[in-house]
């Protein structure tokens, strides 16, 4: 709901030169908090560490209209990054717990239709409040719907079966709550994509402006749009051919629908660009995380999902800071911030070539 509007937001208070910062901000704090929230997830349980993720979305949505100046806005986006720190990590590994392994990938896919939901109805809501009335209503209503997901996560069941009550101790991490060694592989695909999620989330909003496209939520509809029908019609397709053949293709194509928006010259190539990514990424995104989950010890399964997230951070963060480096306020620049962008997929493409070759020696 408030990310298309976010740049506008901050370039308001005169900090236009730090746009890059709304996402990479959001996405270091999100990495920095995986090892506590996969460490959580594996001993308090997953259903705890759900709702501190949500309510961190409550308390910032709410505290974002009494903040004034761009270094203040910064660091609540800083501490915003908690809620994507903590939520997506239990949320996986509750969907993995429930999910039989025959269908992962399908689940993994039906979370992410889920998430998709969310991402294509919100975005012009959030455009059209601000528009119609003002963007402090947009971040209450934004909290709102935060708190109803709690209300929610409340009447849920814990899945983990031995839970342990919350003491400081569970908060010291070690370099394997980092880095989870089964979790390395799909982690570094992860990474490597989702690099575009940061260059969308920190450039398109600027080139839906400069195409002259009223509603930039609209981009984010019809991206995430695309993204549910591809769960919907291929959300099994890694459960029948294998993971690491449909990352193949899938990245292959991903990196086809960058360079489409790379040379996007109206709203209705840039709808098109986007809903393209939607769907190539919808195949992709599940699939890396069901090959994460394949990989997994049971026990350390919020311990494996911390380590993809955190490279999904790490790509989503990465991207965010080079677009908003190479893109530099101008317009002409947009087609090399893809074209780079897509090139990060082809080297995801390469990683999985020269794993294999490797291991069938």
């Amino acid at each position: 709901m408030i990310i298309p509007e976010l740049p506008a937001y901050l370039e308001s208070m005169g900090g236009e030169d730090y746009k890059g910062l709304i996402i990479a901000l959001f996405t270091l704090m999100a990495g920095l908090s995986r090892p506590f929230s996969g460490r959580l997830t594996d001993t308090v349980g997953r259903v705890p560490v759900m709702v501190f993720g949500s309510l961190v979305c409550v308390v910032c949505s709410l505290l974002f209209p009494l903040v004034s100046g761009v270094a203040g806005f910064l660091w609540l986006r800083f501490f915003h990054g908690f809620s994507t720190g903590f939520k997506p990590t239990a949320s996986s590994a509750f969907v993995a717990d429930i999910a039989p392994h025959y269908r992962r990938g399908e689940a993994m896919g039906i979370l992410g239709v889920s998430m998709n939901l969310g991402s294509s109805i919100f975005p012009p809501v959030g455009s059209w409040l601000v528009l119609a009335f003002s963007i402090d209503l947009m971040f209450y209503v934004s909290s709102g719907l935060a708190l109803l997901s709690i209300l929610i996560l409340m009447g849920m069941k814990e899945t983990l079966p031995e839970r342990q009550a919350f003491r400081p101790g569970l908060l010291r991490v070690g370099w394997k709550d980092f880095l989870e060694p089964t979790a390395v592989p799909p982690a570094i695909i992860i990474g490597l994509s989702y690099a575009c999620f940061g260059v969308l989330l920190t450039v398109v909003p600027d080139q839906a402006d400069y195409l002259g496209m009223v509603n930039k939520g609209l981009f984010f509809t019809s991206f995430t749009a695309m993204g549910l029908l591809s769960r919907l019609i291929a959300g099994r397709s890694s459960d029948r051919f294998g993971r690491e053949p449909v990352l193949q293709i899938s990245l292959i194509l991903t990196a086809g629908a960058l360079v489409l928006l790379g040379y996007a010259n109206s709203p209705f190539m840039l709808m098109v660009g986007a809903g393209a990514l939607g769907f190539c990424t919808g195949v992709l995104g599940p699939t890396a995380f069901a090959w994460v989950v394949d990989r997994s010890d049971s026990r350390y399964r919020g311990r494996a999902m911390a380590t993809a997230y955190i490279a999904l951070e790490v790509g989503i963060g990465g991207g965010a800071l080079y677009s908003a480096w190479v893109y530099d306020n101008t317009p002409a620049n947009f087609t090399e911030v893809f074209l780079t962008s897509a090139l990060l997929c082809l080297m995801a493409l390469g990683y999985l070539e020269w794993r294999k070759r490797t291991y069938a020696r």
